[in-house]
């Protein structure tokens, strides 16, 4: 996509703020407990910054996890709905590339559905003065299993207006994964999938979908005109037609390692 429609994209999801805190899905708790496990075993009390934080979906996991998080968010609607949804959670305004915090403050900085928005460039060294040496940083996105041939042709029908489906967030990470993640303040990136299934009738999908970006900033025509052949393709399939059913989406986690003090200062000399 071009700059401009990137940033028309990024900055869409506070107009529909309420729905997407109630239709988009959370993340598995072995996601998540994957993507802390080089922080400590056990995730109690772990300084976890969830940044772009959205309506609070993994915030909310990590605070039943036991963590001590500090919420980011950049748009103002987006950080009203967290706030109405969790007032006790300590909500700061601030993005990827300009965090609000100090020096080594965190153990580990997650970004759930956000890092593809993030200037990296930007992001990678302000995330590295967050962490403390050792500090964790990990990525999270579902992703609509598009081995599943149902799955393949919604992503067809929706004409590209859904988020990726696997097969294209794995190209995705894989180009992050190549990109060394600053090897200077970072280890290299590994990478884990999680099945994380949703029950779901033809109208709530298609709700949730309503939610994804390029539909957001499609012309209302447009927009319409797709949720209406997404709605008529779901009620021609066997597995979608008759009433609830089950999407089968994958949880895909990236995560790398903030380096430790001795090698960060041996790559100083």
């Amino acid at each position: 996509m071009t700059q401009d429609e990137w940033v028309r994209r990024g900055s869409s999801f506070g107009a529909v703020a309420s729905a997407y805190a109630d239709l988009r899905p959370g993340y598995p708790d072995e996601a998540v407990r994957w993507a802390l496990a080089p922080v400590a075993a056990d995730v109690a009390g772990l300084r976890v910054v969830d940044l772009g934080a959205g309506t609070g979906i993994l915030t909310e996991l990590l605070i039943r996890l036991g963590t001590d998080v500090t919420a980011v968010e950049p748009d103002a609607e987006m950080r009203a709905e967290f706030a109405r949804r969790l007032p006790s959670v300590r909500l700061l305004t601030g993005s990827a590339e300009d965090i609000p915090l100090p020096d080594g403050s965190a153990d580990a900085v997650l970004c759930g559905q956000a890092m593809h928005w993030f200037t990296m460039d930007r992001a990678l060294p302000e995330i590295a003065r967050v962490l403390r040496p050792g500090g964790v940083l990990a990525g999270l996105w579902n992703n609509d299993d598009d081995r599943v041939d149902w799955v393949a042709g919604l992503q067809t029908a929706a004409e590209g207006a859904t988020s990726p489906a696997l097969s294209i967030r794995r190209a995705q990470a894989a180009a992050l994964q190549a990109m060394d993640f600053e090897p200077r303040s970072f280890l290299a990136a590994e990478r884990a999938e999680f099945p994380n299934a949703q029950r779901h009738t033809a109208e709530s999908l298609v709700a949730t979908l309503a939610t994804h970006s390029r539909l957001l900033v499609m012309d209302p025509p447009d927009r319409d005109r797709v949720l209406v052949r997404v709605r008529d393709y779901l009620r021609t399939r066997p597995e979608t037609s008759g009433g609830e059913f089950t999407v089968p989406l994958v949880t895909l986690v990236l995560r790398t390692t903030r380096v430790e003090a001795d090698a960060d200062a041996g790559a100083e000399r």
